[in-house]
């Protein structure tokens, strides 16, 4: 849910809070006092008939309903926790990868993971900051500990962009869309030649056969909107967008593959010092993705140079 290191702990939270609530509202743990394990059919006719009486028989009915909510609710978000962890369970939340839309039954559901999922990303979205790249042309000495707000998605070569799932904003035309995210609809699709979705979840990279595919997939919706562009079907130059939840880690991890099977940069490390982070300097790695990228550079990239 926004960060590149330790996500899975996010749910691990909401899990854990979910759980807290459930066993005050049980009357395990707080002032409530406990609740039966089983309301009686006149409690329940109490409860919805009118009368003095009707309010204080409702709490009981109340009460339950939020217990079961918050129960389903940290047994949900400890799962995807574990999921997280064993890099598993991607296609869980029903995403289809041709059109990149989410189904309605997987909001109704998961409702437990997608309302936070989306209220997080949303506010940091909003309100998420980072640093100007010291050799950033954009980096004044004065202004190096300034901090900016962090754009929907970033120019970090010409061409290549690196965002986050509110990219839409942008209001352009995409040659090719590479969508990694598990949790969020496709909301560039109507205006992209060519899209890719590879769901992973958030903190979790791709392995080294999907970057593989991904930029090979970046190459091929450059050339396709070049051809078309020839024949004046598209006009401008072609742009590639690769996203996924914030545009920090997955999206960066791909990039890196990307930019390094275009021949733009020696190794995924130059690829994120020199060709990423001074256009968007909250792009980071973790150990899974560095691992990931060393893996995918030694079998498609030095593997083929015979180093």
């Amino acid at each position: 849910m926004g960060a590149v290191h330790g996500v899975y702990l996010k749910y691990v939270g909401l899990s854990a809070i979910s759980f807290c609530g459930y066993h005050m509202m049980v009357g395990n743990i707080g002032p409530m006092d406990p609740l039966p394990l089983a309301l009686s059919t006149d409690r329940i006719m109490l409860a919805t008939s009118s009368g003095g009486g009707s309010e204080s028989s409702m709490m009981p009915l109340l009460r339950l309903g939020t217990a079961t909510v918050l129960g389903y609710s940290a047994l949900l978000n400890g799962a995807i926790a574990v999921m997280f962890k064993l890099r598993r369970g991607m296609s869980l939340v029903g995403k289809d990868r041709k059109e990149g839309t989410i189904p309605l039954w997987s909001y109704v559901v998961f409702f437990p993971f997608h309302i936070p999922t989306y209220a997080y990303t949303y506010i940091h979205t909003k309100y998420g900051t980072m640093k100007a790249h010291p050799k950033a042309p954009q980096a004044k000495p004065e202004n190096k500990a300034k901090k900016v707000t962090v754009p929907v998605a970033s120019e970090v070569q010409p061409g290549w962009w690196v965002g986050g799932c509110y990219a839409n904003q942008l209001n352009k035309n995409w040659a090719g869309v590479v969508d990694l995210t598990v949790e969020f609809p496709e909301r560039c699709r109507s205006n992209t030649l060519r899209y890719l979705c590879l769901p992973t979840w958030d903190g979790v990279p791709c392995s080294p056969e999907q970057l593989e595919n991904a930029a090979t997939f970046c190459i091929e919706a450059r050339e396709e909107w070049n051809r078309l562009k020839k024949k004046g079907a598209v006009v401008g130059e072609p742009h590639i967008l690769i996203h996924c939840a914030h545009g920090r880690g997955r999206s960066t991890t791909v990039m890196c593959a990307a930019l390094v099977k275009m021949g733009m940069f020696a190794s995924y490390e130059e690829a994120l010092e020199k060709g990423i982070q001074p256009g968007r300097p909250c792009c980071k790695l973790n150990s899974m993705m560095r691992t990931n990228l060393a893996e995918w550079q030694r079998n498609y990239i030095d593997g083929k140079k015979g180093i």
